[in-house]
C-alpha cells in the first residue's frame, strides 16, 4: 500500500488563536494515513481543504445543488491507475457542532477528517444504519488515535 500524497489548505484566520498548525498538520496526515492503511484502501492522493461556510456552500451549489453549508463534501476521482481525492471542511460548522454536541474544537475536527476518509473508504452514511455505523468507526479511530 501506498502512503498517499496529502495535501493541507488552512484558512488560519478560522481556527482559535493560538492554534498549533503545527502540529495539527502532522495530526491530520497521521489520521488519513492511518485510516486508509486499517481501511485497507489506497488513494494517492489526498487534497483537504478547511475553509469557511460561504466557500463551503459555493462548492455545494456549483457541485451538489445544494444551497446550505455542511461540515464537510467529500470527493473521490477514480483514474487509470491513480485516485485522488478532495475533502472539503468548513471550519466554522465544525465550531458550531463542537459547541453542540459538546465535543470540543479538537475532537470535532478531526472526527470530521475520519468522516472524510471514511467517505473514500466507501462507507455511507445515507440511512440510520449507515450512519450509526460511521459514527462507530469514527469513535474507534478516535479512541485509537488517542483524540477522544
Amino acid at each position: 500500500m501506498n502512503k498517499p500524497g496529502i495535501s493541507l489548505k488552512i484558512t488560519r484566520n478560522l481556527f482559535p488563536a493560538k492554534f498549533d498548525f503545527v502540529s495539527f498538520r502532522s495530526e491530520v496526515k497521521t489520521i488519513i494515513t492511518y485510516v486508509l492503511f486499517h481501511e485497507k484502501e489506497t488513494i494517492d492522493a489526498v487534497n483537504v481543504l478547511f475553509c469557511s461556510d460561504r466557500k463551503i456552500i459555493k462548492y455545494n451549489r456549483e457541485y451538489l445543488n445544494h444551497d446550505y453549508e455542511t461540515d464537510i463534501i467529500t470527493f473521490r476521482y477514480d483514474g487509470e491507475g491513480f485516485t485522488e481525492s478532495d475533502i472539503i471542511i468548513s471550519v466554522e460548522t465544525v465550531k458550531r457542532n463542537s459547541l453542540l454536541y459538546k465535543s470540543g474544537f479538537r475532537n470535532e475536527i478531526y472526527r470530521v477528517v475520519i468522516h472524510g476518509i471514511l467517505h473514500l473508504c466507501g462507507y455511507e452514511d445515507g440511512t440510520a444504519k449507515q450512519k450509526a455505523r460511521m459514527r462507530k468507526k469514527e469513535d474507534y479511530y478516535l479512541n485509537i488515535l488517542g483524540i477522544n
